[in-house]
């Protein structure tokens, strides 16, 4: 006989692969590049879109609305406060983006948003908070990005914003001129990362101290990606299932495949590791915000190299909205009739 423990694992994956809804997309484009130094990466969001995003997502049977790209305000003698640079135009921007994204999921939609560099996933997560409640987060990435201010070797804040987001190192974050309206929304416990391969000192120490959650691309190599994704999914739906919000850098991926990114690290997720993230976050019905970051055209070499990690980004964008490799074809589909 199964344990009562089993029949309530199975229970709870049975419970998070519920039919797919009508999937319906919010697109907000937030080209902003002062989270860190190299230019660029503003352009992603426009060449996201020219590579074909909204009308693939619509080929698949998705609802699409597109909210256009923010607008942000230069800011004038944006000195570094503690440390950090371009601090009043980080927190001026994501405030305007926690509010975008507030009103997408007003509107119904799984609110996705393409960067633009990584701080961005300040207000994107806050905005999300702010509309549904309490969230589970993924996010894959290289890198850790939960340095704070004070630990920060370079002032990036691209490199700090989940050290804003989490309750549990509020004590650690100064105050900071434009961030008055940020409030920390996640809970360490709610935190999962994957494919990280570049970790600072404090940011090790940081993931230790909360007991976070963790999927190196040590631990990714020895379990395996399924083994990875049923495990993220067991453990973040084992008190309750809360909406999931995925913030997804493009430099998780293996350079080979996306080399047009800001700070690229060898040894990353291959192109069917990275895709079959999306896919099985998507299956559990949960998916409810997405960040798709770092995406620098300029970065990139040449012209194959910018395709190559474009085209990456929008199949990736494809598989949180139900695409599948095993083939596809719209919910009210028949065979046609033969003529008589």
């Amino acid at each position: 006989m199964r344990s009562a423990r089993t029949l309530q694992q199975l229970t709870i994956k049975r419970s998070i692969h519920p039919p797919p809804p009508q999937r319906s997309a919010g697109i907000i484009g937030a080209p902003f590049s002062k989270g860190q130094h190299r230019a660029g990466v503003e352009t992603g969001p426009d060449r996201i879109r020219a590579a074909g995003l909204l009308q693939r997502l619509q080929q698949q049977g998705c609802a699409v609305k597109d909210y256009g790209n923010l607008t942000f305000e230069d800011v004038a003698l944006d000195e570094p406060v503690q440390g950090s640079k371009s601090v009043r135009a980080v927190g001026s921007a994501n405030q305007r983006l926690s509010e975008a994204v507030q009103a997408m999921k007003r509107d119904g939609h799984t609110a996705v948003m393409l960067g633009g560099d990584h701080s961005l996933a300040i207000g994107s997560v806050h905005g999300h908070s702010a509309a549904v409640g309490p969230l589970s987060v993924v996010w894959v990435d290289a890198h850790a990005d939960v340095n704070t201010p004070l630990t920060s070797s370079t002032g990036n804040i691209h490199g700090q914003p989940m050290s804003y987001l989490l309750y549990e190192l509020q004590s650690k974050i100064p105050a900071l001129p434009s961030f008055s309206w940020m409030k920390a929304c996640v809970s360490a416990r709610d935190l999962v990362y994957i494919g990280l391969r570049d970790v600072d000192p404090a940011e090790h120490y940081i993931l230790k101290l909360l007991g976070v959650k963790v999927f190196s691309m040590s631990q990714v190599d020895q379990l395996g990606v399924a083994r990875v994704m049923e495990e993220t999914c067991d453990y973040l739906c084992a008190s309750a299932q809360k909406p999931i919000h995925l913030s997804y850098d493009i430099d998780a991926i293996d350079p080979s495949v996306t080399p047009a990114t800001g700070t690229p690290v060898v040894g990353g997720l291959t192109y069917r590791e990275g895709l079959y993230i999306t896919e099985h976050l998507s299956q559990t019905g949960l998916l409810s915000a997405v960040d798709l970051v770092e995406v620098n055209p300029k970065r990139g070499r040449t012209e194959e190299e910018v395709l190559s990690t474009v085209t990456t980004a929008v199949d990736l964008l494809l598989g949180c909205f139900g695409h599948v490799r095993e083939g596809n074809h719209p919910s009210d589909y028949r065979l046609p009739e033969p003529q008589r």
